[in-house]
């Protein structure tokens, strides 16, 4: 029998590690909410059509391919309509196996404005973007992904804000292709009431955890300054965006840069892409590890709390949910207090309750961008019962695998599920 002492001691740090479980994400809903809010009112409720420029620096678009033959035609005809006068495309054919070659070379010679480069093997997409951007001679560079459709002025929006010279880099505004399926319905759900309400929310805070590596332009003296992007990071775009504010440039969020793209539309697709994310987030984790030893970039301390609280949520999660199950299993039911159910079952509902609010806002500020995206919400109110649980366990299995890697290690080009495109 478990002593009286051994109870209270058991029972309170399983109260503690339960609160923390439901009163972290509910905390952290209200601070993206609120920073969100902030960010309509500040910057997006009396926006104009389109900026008018004071001048139009020219722009090298850089297009890392590998094995895209299926979507090159589609990407650089949407590329080729950008209503910005000065801008040439630099597709890097990185190693493909496929078709992606030659159809680069053909379309090549039918645009002027595109130019090719070819790698031998398969280097990563950090390595192609760093062949494109030091090939290109122009000071702005515009990435985007082999598979992306970029609005026609999603040029002209990030350029805008790169006229500050303190500004670095400008992420733009993901939209959803394919949404045939629930996975692709809650996606666009996801990318509107998660990805964009927590990318306002950092703006206004001051640091974004990523750019969206499927578009996203730079300024290249920043890129230059901070060696680029690192050819052994899992997610490229989350490690440059962490180096170029480490470095003291601004980072901002542009959600009228629009770009529609493809995303998974199977659960081993969408479990591949997840733990991948994890695990680059989790590189990010370790390889910044330090910055609490260098005041200068106190600016950086939050958002690696931020960081540190989430991995923290989700082996906590972990812990509490095998301890309940082995003590079921093993006939020690009692041993876990009554309040523990009844806590929790309250607070899932209360968070389930916010997360439809923050679908509601999410959703109410990225219609301005997309017709009917109401129709999407029906869909993602599953959200909550299956990415949060997927998520979780792709941290759990995507930590070990960040700190396992060997440093150094290249990170290669792999073909992912990109769904059914409409």
């Amino acid at each position: 029998m478990m002593s009286i002492a051994s109870y209270f001691a058991h029972a309170s740090a399983l109260k503690i590690a339960s609160d923390y479980i439901f009163f972290y994400p509910l905390a952290m809903t209200h601070v993206w909410l609120v920073g969100a809010l902030f960010f309509y009112f500040k910057w997006e409720r009396k926006q104009v059509a389109v900026p008018i420029l004071a001048a139009h620096p020219p722009i090298s678009i850089l297009l890392p391919c590998h094995n895209e033959g299926e979507n090159l035609h589609e990407t650089i005809s949407a590329l080729l309509r950008q209503e910005y006068p000065a801008f040439e495309i630099i597709a890097i054919n990185d190693g493909s196996t496929d078709n992606t070659g030659e159809l680069l070379d053909e379309l090549s010679r039918r645009h002027p404005r595109l130019r090719v480069v070819h790698l031998a093997a398969n280097q990563g997409k950090a390595m192609g973007l760093c062949a494109g951007a030091l090939l290109s001679s122009n000071e702005f560079v515009v990435c985007i992904d082999g598979d992306a459709l970029l609005d026609v002025h999603a040029c002209t929006w990030m350029m805008s804000h790169l006229a500050a010279p303190h500004v670095g880099a400008v992420t733009g505004n993901p939209r959803i292709r394919n949404r045939s399926t629930l996975l692709g319905r809650i996606q666009v759900g996801e990318f509107s009431s998660i990805v964009g309400i927590i990318k306002r929310a950092q703006r206004i805070y001051g640091r974004l955890f990523s750019v969206s590596g499927v578009v996203t332009a730079f300024r290249k003296r920043a890129l230059w300054e901070v060696n680029f992007w690192t050819p052994d990071m899992i997610t490229e775009d989350v490690d440059v965006t962490w180096k170029l504010q480490r470095a003291g440039w601004e980072i901002r969020f542009e959600p009228n840069a629009k770009c529609w793209i493809l995303m998974p539309e199977t659960v081993a697709g969408l479990w591949r892409q997840r733990v991948r994310w994890a695990q680059g987030g989790s590189e990010v984790f370790l390889r910044n590890f330090d910055i609490f030893l260098h005041w200068r970039q106190r600016h950086m301390w939050l958002v690696f709390c931020e960081l540190t609280a989430s991995l923290l949520w989700v082996y906590t999660t972990a812990a509490v949910v095998l301890i309940t199950a082995i003590l079921f299993l093993s006939g020690h039911a009692d041993a876990l207090p009554q309040s523990h159910f009844v806590s929790a079952g309250n607070t899932f509902f209360i968070l389930i309750l916010c997360s439809l609010v923050q679908f509601s806002v999410g959703l109410f500020l990225d219609s301005r961008y997309e017709s009917h995206l109401w129709k999407t919400y029906l869909w993602i109110i599953w959200y909550p019962f299956l990415y949060w649980i997927m998520i979780a366990c792709a941290t759990f299995v995507g930590f070990p695998k960040a700190l396992l890697k060997k440093r150094g290690q290249r990170a290669l080009w792999t073909s992912p599920d990109r769904g059914f495109k409409p």
